[in-house]
């Protein structure tokens, strides 16, 4: 999508002139799936699909948001109107959140404004739509009113939102890929403390590739939130006798010496997966440093396994996927992203096999399942900002 292209776009639905374009990404994680909400490690890095809003101020207290991707009408709202939206609007909530959000602590956000968005993010991709529009909100809003507000507090407040205003438990990770995305690295995140560094994603002879399952997810209505209470309650059981905040802390040793203090079948394969899933990261970033990409991939592949056989979350869909990946010639790895239930998943594969890859997986997966699924190079680049 091209700059003039949403600008005409704006003009036609609100029959005047934008005044500025902006683009946020969705993002993909390498590993570490599931951890961010147990105080683990992740390692996403942003892409070049995402969302994009161009933006026009007003001198009313209206706020008029109209999405070119979802057939409906300008959705509108007064500034200072802090209700959650129902129904097919439910989608203005992801803006309206961080708008509610931000004027808790600056005042200045005064006026209203209009706001056209555009997606290239496959629907229901797991590829965080909803954090990108958060980011969009934020960094629209920190420029247009000068607000003295960091890239870390606004994917705060974009958690935030999930949390509090939308009512999805979610971790901070796809907030924090968003808007500090940098050009081809991933983001080594410590999701406890929010310390992190940039890694360049050196893949050499291999490319990464988004397998998106067409199979719509929506995160909220899904078993996402009993994940994380389950996670919550095997922790409360293992802090009966350890000194501990998060499942992020343990080794796999620890929690296999502990584990007994939990005794439920699911809740035990629930935070082993956090657990494995958080050294699995560290161990696959220090594979990265040193080159060694087979271990890379095999560590991707045993993410898979764990989110399936542990916590649950795969499905056909993506088992197939991952799964008939893992058969392919000059495949490294492949896994699910993503919350799960659908979504996507990426896999690491040389490129003079991509075109073979796609085409394979494609059919294999088209047999299997009945309809088509599709496939995304991944760019990787600069977490959210102005379109100059």
């Amino acid at each position: 999508m091209n700059k003039e292209e949403l600008l005409t776009e704006y003009e036609k639905t609100f029959g005047e002139k934008g005044q500025d374009v902006f683009f946020s990404p969705g993002r993909i994680n390498v590993i570490g799936e599931h951890t961010d909400y147990n105080g683990g490690h992740v390692f996403p890095a942003a892409i070049s699909l995402g969302v994009y809003g161009v933006y026009g101020p007003k001198d009313d207290k209206k706020v008029r948001l109209f999405s070119g991707n979802v057939d409906g009408d300008i959705v509108e709202f007064d500034i200072d109107d802090t209700t959650v939206e129902k129904g097919d609007r439910f989608w203005a909530n992801y803006f309206k959140g961080m708008i509610t959000y931000l004027r808790e602590k600056y005042d200045n956000i005064d006026h209203g404004f209009n706001l056209y968005i555009k997606a290239n993010l496959p629907s229901g991709s797991g590829l965080s739509s909803s954090a990108a529009i958060e980011m969009l909100m934020g960094i629209i809003l920190k420029g247009e009113f000068n607000l003295d507000v960091d890239r870390i507090a606004l994917a705060k407040m974009g958690q935030r939102t999930e949390n509090e205003f939308v009512g999805l438990n979610s971790g901070i990770m796809d907030q924090f890929a968003c808007i500090m995305g940098k050009k081809d690295s991933a983001i080594f995140l410590d999701c406890n403390t929010l310390k992190y560094e940039y890694m360049p994603l050196a893949l050499g002879d291999y490319e990464i590739i988004i397998m998106a399952t067409n199979k719509p997810h929506t995160l909220a209505d899904s078993a996402y939130n009993d994940r994380v209470r389950e996670c919550h309650d095997a922790l409360k059981k293992l802090r009966q006798k350890l000194d501990i905040k998060s499942l992020g802390e343990l080794d796999n040793d620890t929690f296999d010496e502990y584990a007994y203090l939990i005794n439920d079948e699911t809740e035990i394969k629930r935070a082993r997966h956090a657990v494995s899933e958080n050294q699995r990261t560290l161990r696959a970033t220090k594979a990265m440093k040193g080159g060694d990409l087979e271990k890379l991939g095999r560590l991707i592949n045993a993410s898979h396994i764990s989110l399936h056989y542990d916590y649950e979350v795969t499905g056909k869909e993506l088992d197939t996927l991952a799964e008939n990946s893992w058969a392919q010639p000059g495949v490294l790895g492949a896994r699910m992203i993503g919350g799960g239930f659908g979504g996507s998943a990426i896999a690491i594969v040389k490129k003079s096999e991509a075109e073979n890859f796609k085409k394979n997986v494609g059919k294999i997966y088209r047999d299997k399942i009945g309809y088509d699924a599709s496939f995304y190079d991944a760019e990787i680049i600069d977490g959210t900002k102005k379109i100059n």
